[in-house]
């Protein structure tokens, strides 16, 4: 069930990474910035959703709810266009958490937290779920609330829907939506999300949240949308405690691996005791004994150069809530840096093209000051940087590639 949220949300999310920008739209269609996130006319589509509202009614959705649900929905261009367009490409972990882990988003989280530490306690005491692991899924999910999505999620799911390359799935997100709705939990002006229908502050989709949702508060609703976060971060915590979560241990810790430590020993296929790690030379990545939580992996995400990483069953629990190994990274790193923890102590190596995350960062630097806007200095090489790149090569009279260089950065710092 989950992978196929994840294979829903996977482009949206990468979206959001590559431009550190907000997923959705406005709040209400209509007056969404993008023209090709308002409903647009498509008789196609009207004779779809008519053939869908006999489907419906037959399924227990009562005419009011569908009358209500579709009104002011339409299709949406835009959707169809980020859904066909959406490409398969894979962040470096370093890249990874320079984006949903920088120092600035650690102190954001802090002051999340700080916020919301009563809320979480009381969530952590019933669901068994670390405060902070709640608070770093808040954070990569939707920026602490801030990014929660804003395109209508009944005009989104039934445009996909519709347009039919994932038919069936939408179908059933756009189902789900509408029991929700139904169900009384949230009115569909106000039940928005991003374009592949994940919705509030921890971006669950229809599906996810009919089957993990929760009324912490106790109103009689669960309410994901609204600024007050309640719902959302239990309802987090609800879906990994169901899903195995185990109170009390890490998800991760970073290790140090000792000198010819071989390669074949690593990756999450190959789970062995502490005992037999600490047999083999492995240690904290501060060089104490490693503490017992169980059988674990090792992983070393960017190569054996790199950091490396102990991944125990509280890993495999966030793995179901994405898929993604950079994922998991991301949220256990990041949830022990809102607890106070210090960053990585192994450093990371150079990239492809023999630069550091400074020397990026300072490659960014130079080229705003020179004029070409790089849409930021976090050290993450991305379109906005790329195509930076690209104009000061064809103003310098350089080959244009696009790709950044030590000799590029010596050039922009004589």
């Amino acid at each position: 069930m989950h992978m196929t949220r994840r294979s829903a949300l996977l482009s949206a999310a990468a979206v959001a990474l590559s431009g550190c920008a907000p997923v959705g739209g406005s709040q209400v269609a209509s007056t969404s910035e993008d023209p090709a996130l308002r409903p647009a006319p498509n008789p196609a589509y009207d004779a779809w959703i008519a053939a869908f509202r006999s489907r419906a009614i037959e399924r227990g959705i009562a005419p009011a709810t569908l009358d209500a649900a579709f009104r002011g929905a339409g299709y949406l261009p835009g959707v169809v266009e980020r859904d066909r367009n959406q490409t398969e490409f894979r962040r470096s972990f370093e890249d990874y958490l320079a984006i949903v882990a920088s120092e600035e988003k650690v102190a954001q989280g802090r002051r999340a937290f700080q916020r919301q530490q009563s809320l979480l306690a009381q969530i952590e005491a019933r669901y068994g779920v670390a405060a902070d692991v709640v608070a770093a899924i808040w954070g990569v999910e939707s920026n602490y609330g801030v990014r929660r999505g804003s395109i209508p999620v009944i005009s989104a799911t039934s445009t996909l829907a519709f347009d039919g390359r994932r038919g069936r799935f939408f179908e059933q997100q756009l189902m789900a939506a509408l029991r929700i709705l139904q169900n009384g939990d949230i009115d569909a002006a106000r039940m928005t999300g991003s374009w592949a229908g994940a919705m509030g502050h921890t971006q669950f989709i229809p599906t996810t949240f009919e089957t993990y949702g929760v009324d912490f508060e106790g109103d009689g609703r669960r309410d994901i949308w609204s600024d007050d976060p309640t719902d959302g971060l239990a309802s987090a915590a609800a879906y990994l405690s169901r899903s195995g979560w185990q109170r009390g241990r890490p998800a991760a810790i970073e290790v140090r691996l000792p000198q010819g430590f071989a390669p074949s020993l690593t990756g999450r296929n190959t789970r062995r005791s502490t005992d037999a790690w600490i047999g083999s030379g492995v240690k904290t990545a501060t060089g104490t004994t490693l503490p017992d939580h169980g059988s674990a992996s090792i992983l070393i995400p960017s190569g054996p150069a790199g950091p490396a990483f102990l991944v125990y069953r509280n890993f495999s629990v966030l793995l179901r809530y994405n898929n993604s190994e950079n994922y998991a990274l991301g949220v256990s790193y990041l949830s022990q840096r809102i607890r106070g923890g210090s960053g990585l102590i192994a450093e990371f190596p150079p990239d492809r093209f023999g630069l550091t995350i400074d020397m990026r960062r300072d490659l960014q630097r130079r080229l705003t000051a020179a004029g070409y806007d790089t849409g930021g200095t976090d050290g993450v090489i991305g379109p906005k940087s790329e195509a930076a790149i690209r104009a000061y090569q064809q103003a310098a009279g350089l080959p244009v590639n696009g790709q950044p260089s030590a000799s590029l950065l010596r050039r922009l710092s004589s």
